[in-house]
């Protein structure tokens, strides 16, 4: 069972699903990776999380573009045409015969290593494609999540480069632990000069005066739901401030709010203890007045931007 934003209700359906590990479809039990693959010895992959919504997959090709560029800055070849990925992923899907509330995690790894060693040239064959689809509707806290501010920074891109979604996440693993042993949700996390970055597994947003402030972005991953929120904010008319700004602006915001795949928008119900709500007015609803609408944007957006085959 997940927790936070991430929690879902356990489907039995999921017990006996079909996953895809290369071109293979194999039992839930019987999926499995070499202990010599990349991946496990090293984290060495990249990954995308997707959602089959009413027979297609909203944002499709933004997700695929961040894998495949992913996969080329650690220069490796996902060793499929994007077309095929994207075959093989309806093909996982039909063979399971799922249409609808879905959650897919696509992983590819640059491969089985000869020996369990860091360096690329002792990869032997080709890269490890693994599809695995489960039936997943979130099920968020009626109140809100909390989060709890983590030690852990966010590096800059000549130390592990954030907007890499690759398998190696142990800084965000760290803040989660943090969070956890705070009795929080999940971590708000910091760049390296103490503004406000991002949260362990999602984007972070405030919302002051009628503005929706996010970070600049530079310690982030690029999250496809954190740019459509942007894009259908901005096409509403509200103002969008991607800045740095720090705590006192995150306690002292009306509403706060994070955003994933997953979940698409969930409420922030307080950080640090702090309870979100203007400071002369106090706690206001959950979910916030803006919340609620750019969620309501971001539904009719998944409508107009689903590929299906």
């Amino acid at each position: 069972m997940a927790y936070g934003v991430h929690a879902y209700a356990d489907d039995p359906r999921n017990a006996s699903i079909l996953i895809a590990v290369n071109d293979q479809l194999m039992p839930r039990d019987k999926a499995v990776v070499s202990v010599f693959d990349s991946g496990f010895v090293l984290g060495d992959g990249v990954w995308e999380g997707l959602r089959l919504h009413k027979g297609g997959i909203p944002f499709l090709w933004a997700h695929l573009e961040r894998l495949y560029e992913g996969a080329k800055t650690l220069d490796f070849s996902v060793g499929l045409t994007p077309d095929a990925l994207v075959k093989r992923i309806f093909d996982c899907l039909a063979a399971n015969g799922m249409t609808d509330g879905v959650h897919i995690r696509l992983m590819v790894t640059r491969g089985i290593k000869a020996t369990p060693y860091q360096d690329p040239r002792v990869t032997i064959g080709d890269a490890t494609i693994v599809i695995i689809p489960e039936y997943k509707a979130p099920s968020p806290k009626p109140d809100g999540i909390s989060l709890f501010t983590s030690t852990i920074r966010r590096t800059a891109p000549d130390m592990q480069d954030q907007k890499l979604n690759s398998h190696s996440k142990l800084n965000c693993i760290q803040a989660c632990i943090q969070a956890a042993k705070a009795g929080a949700d999940e971590a708000l996390m910091l760049d390296p000069q103490g503004f406000v970055a991002t949260c362990n597994s999602t984007h972070f947003f405030i919302v002051r005066r009628g503005e929706v402030w996010t970070s600049t972005g530079d310690y982030c991953l690029g999250g496809i739901t954190r740019g459509n929120i942007i894009r259908v904010a901005e096409a509403a008319g509200i103002t969008v401030r991607q800045k740095n700004f720090s705590l006192t602006d995150v306690y002292g915001a009306d509403e706060a709010f994070v955003t994933g795949t997953f979940a698409g928008l969930t409420s922030v119900r307080e950080v640090d203890g702090r309870k979100m709500g203007h400071p002369l007015k106090g706690p206001g609803p959950i979910p916030g007045e803006m919340t609620a609408r750019l969620a309501g944007l971001y539904r009719e957006l998944i409508e107009a931007e689903t590929f299906r085959p």
